[in-house]
């Protein structure tokens, strides 16, 4: 494994793991899928730097097109919990209240 896979292997397990045990707040389970999109999108970015293609030129914009919009979502769904329950701890949000 080379570096740059270790560390890119590295970043994206380290928002999983941040992901998945520190979700205190809404927010940073937003910056940990942020990290773990990034992370993503410099690897794709590289795989189609180092294939010399023209191919997959096109995959690392369409992953950050998504990674916007999946940005501005999780951002609309911070800003109505924070409206609707005042904060945006998760513990405070119940999945079967409407």
């Amino acid at each position: 494994m080379t570096p740059t896979h270790f560390t890119f292997s590295s970043l994206f397990f380290l928002g999983l793991a941040g992901l998945a045990f520190h979700r205190t707040h809404f927010l940073s389970a937003l910056l940990c899928l942020e990290g773990m999109m990034l992370s993503l999108f410099l690897a794709l970015s590289l795989w189609a730097l180092q294939l010399d293609s023209t191919n997959f030129a096109a995959s690392p914009v369409l992953l950050l097109a998504f990674s916007a919009c999946e940005a501005s979502a999780g951002l609309a769904l911070l800003v109505a919990t924070a409206r609707t329950h005042g904060t945006d701890r998760l513990q405070s949000l119940n999945l079967l209240q409407c």
